[in-house]
């Protein structure tokens, strides 16, 4: 009886961890392959995204997979059902057990090298940008000068300014001004001048559109290096916190024309920490 009743508190611990992951901690998982591992913290602030990744491995849904689409300078990404023992030489894409969530966009997490994040459909045929955590990648990326990053900034912004500018400042408004302009009546051309460019930087500063990196992406992308154009595309929801030297050696195996190594990355995911 008393062994029983071990066994019955133990069972309920267990089962206890496995399910508080969706409340509070972040958790650590360990990717082994046959280049080395590397261990990942998947971060609280992303839920949705940790919780699924975990049930998943939870399900050794991972396991046998392959890293199967690798980028020097870009990403490595792997986990999608169809690599599994796949031949050499095969196109391999999403697979038949995608498995999307809503997305978790999060200013503090950014691609960065070795985030982890959940790739996704295009937009032409996933309006919502929902991710599919049935795979997932790892950014890779390089490092990037500031003024790299600046005309990134001006390359959003401007265009973006533009129209919304021309979105308050119509013809029928530019009318307007010029003939208070002509006919001097100083008061009211300065009146309506303010209304047009108060709602022009009101737009402008609140628009999600808006490109501005912020301290901590300027420093990781000028030190470390990443992916910044992925940021706000794609829910990064973790990050390698060793064994980035082993997203290394995958990066700069010899590919295909599908940019699949020659050499299969084969995988194991386990949960360490809930």
């Amino acid at each position: 009886m008393r062994k029983l009743v071990i066994l019955l508190i133990l069972f309920l611990f267990q089962f206890s961890a496995k399910n508080t992951f969706a409340q509070g901690t972040n958790s650590i998982i360990l990717i082994e392959t046959n280049l080395g591992n590397m261990k990942v913290m998947l971060y609280k602030e992303t839920p949705k995204h940790r919780q699924n990744f975990l049930q998943l491995v939870e399900n050794d849904h991972f396991d046998g997979t392959l890293f199967y689409r690798v980028i020097k300078g870009f990403v490595a990404q792997g986990g999608s059902q169809d690599s599994r023992n796949a031949p050499a030489g095969k196109a391999i894409g999403y697979g038949d057990a995608n498995r999307t969530i809503q997305s978790e966009f999060n200013k503090m997490f950014f691609h960065k090298k070795g985030a982890l994040a959940s790739p996704r459909q295009p937009d032409k045929v996933n309006i919502f940008k929902e991710s599919d955590v049935s795979q997932f990648y790892i950014a890779h990326g390089r490092v990037f000068t500031n003024e790299e990053l600046d005309a990134m900034e001006k390359e959003v912004n401007v265009p973006l300014r533009k129209r919304i500018v021309k979105r308050y400042l119509t013809p029928k408004k530019r009318q307007i001004l010029d003939s208070l302009k002509k006919a001097k009546k100083v008061a009211e051309f300065r009146e309506i001048a303010k209304k047009i460019k108060e709602s022009i930087e009101f737009d402008y500063t609140a628009s999600s559109e808006k490109l501005e990196f912020t301290p901590e992406q300027r420093k990781a992308y000028t030190t470390v290096g990443g992916v910044p154009h992925l940021d706000n595309n794609y829910t990064v929801f973790g990050e390698v916190i060793s064994g980035l030297e082993v997203l290394d050696k995958i990066v700069k195996l010899k590919t295909d024309s599908n940019d699949r190594p020659y050499t299969d990355v084969k995988m194991k995911v386990k949960i360490l920490k809930y």
